[in-house]
């Protein structure tokens, strides 16, 4: 894992992350090996950033159906990163 691509997928867009934005915290889905140091130097490395902390949480999948086939939606690791305060990051367009 020493791409920072590799750890950082994608940046996670819905309300509750956009309301941690005014906190300085920014919420990504990372890769499922990746720890809190690689994805904290993923994000200074990728935008430049001072990281102060870094949450981790892993998603479990949800149950679904269709019609008669039983199965679940994939499971994955979230992040919410802290950075300094006055910086920002240009890939949320806020």
């Amino acid at each position: 894992m020493k791409d920072p691509r590799q750890v950082i997928l994608r940046p996670i867009i819905s309300e509750r992350s956009y309301d941690l934005i005014g906190d300085n915290r920014y919420t990504f889905e990372v890769a499922k090996q990746a720890n809190k140091v690689e994805i904290g130097q993923a994000v200074e490395s990728i935008f430049g950033v001072k990281v102060l902390n870094v949450n981790t949480m892993s998603v479990k999948g949800k149950p679904k159906r269709v019609r008669f086939a039983k199965g679940y939606t994939r499971s994955w690791k979230k992040a919410i990163v802290t950075i300094a305060e006055g910086q920002t990051i240009e890939a949320f367009g806020v």
